[in-house]
């Protein structure tokens, strides 16, 4: 399938872009979607936007939507939720369906479907108490890192290296869910990958100053390192962009999806969460690795959106 898209922009008819919504990562949301907005009604799409409230029912039934463009990023734009309402309404999307959305905003049940089926990820535990913070610590040792099971952006995110901050992270990410994960820490450098289309794009190797790529490091600091092409030999590249390509097929992502992935010392790639809706900021990784395969952002936007005119398998 081709990258680009082929299509006269006014065939998509009427777009809403879905933006903004109550998850914890709204901000990030209005960004990227009036980024996506500004792209293609440049781009001369009839496009407009919608910021998903408590209103979103009476405007789905009142505008004319002949598909919607989903940025919308954590619960209730990435999760299979918003999908769902929007195949009950008969309006084509962008992105994946109601599966695979749902199944990659569950972080545990991503780390277990990968398993299943061999796919390298960090071993883990899961944290609803102060004993599972004992048994995780003495099970996995340190450091490790904690993360809400359903919340993306790395909100709630923590390194630890002791029982004590253990405990005082896993507290900290139970704010926001009542499922936490803790990993095993790989120390190593992290890759991004995007996938569109089918097409897997150059990955991009991360550098910061901070323990881990964190929210700080993705959307505000001006010190992060982003490499392209990534530094890999040209074998281990490939390696990792066949690693995605399958850890995305297990996931059952469709139209486009970001990976990340660590690798250890010993050259060994791990998969950490695959991201179905990913950032289309200022800052963003997809719009950047786009780039690097002879993308634009505006023709970005057009090959996201022409994917949801095609039948969904």
């Amino acid at each position: 399938m081709s990258l680009h898209s082929t299509l006269d922009p006014k065939a998509f008819g009427r777009v809403a872009v879905l933006f903004g919504g109550k998850s914890a990562e709204r901000e990030v949301s209005l960004k990227s979607g009036n980024a996506v907005l500004g792209a293609l009604q440049a781009a001369g799409v009839d496009a407009f936007g919608i910021d998903v409230g408590d209103d979103f029912l009476q405007r789905l039934g009142r505008e004319k939507i002949d598909r919607a463009f989903i940025v919308l990023h954590g619960r209730g734009g990435e999760d299979g939720s918003m999908q769902g309402l929007l195949e009950c309404a008969g309006i084509p999307y962008t992105g994946s369906g109601i599966l695979a959305s749902a199944l990659a905003m569950d972080k545990l049940r991503t780390k277990q479907v990968w398993h299943s089926l061999g796919l390298p990820t960090p071993r883990h535990a899961v944290l609803t108490s102060p004993a599972d913070c004992e048994a995780a610590a003495a099970e996995l040792g340190f450091p490790l890192i904690v993360k809400p099971a359903h919340e993306g952006s790395s909100i709630g995110m923590a390194k630890v290296d002791s029982a004590q901050a253990l405990l005082a992270a896993w507290q900290d990410a139970a704010r926001y869910d009542s499922q936490v994960l803790v990993e095993q820490w790989i120390a190593g450098p992290e890759y991004t990958i995007a996938v569109l289309r089918g097409e897997v794009l150059p990955p991009i190797g991360l550098g910061t100053p901070h323990s881990f790529y964190d929210y700080d490091a993705k959307y505000l600091a001006d010190d992060t390192q982003y490499r392209i092409p990534c530094g890999l030999s040209a074998e281990k590249e490939a390696e990792l962009k066949d690693l995605t390509a399958r850890a995305c097929e297990a996931v059952g992502t469709q139209g486009w999806a970001r990976a990340d992935v660590m690798q250890d010392a010993s050259g060994q790639f791990w998969l950490l969460e695959v991201n179905t809706v990913p950032g289309m900021t200022d800052h963003s990784l997809v719009p950047m690795a786009a780039r690097a395969a002879g993308l634009d952002f505006q023709q970005l936007v057009l090959a996201i959106l022409a994917d949801s005119v095609e039948a969904r398998g």
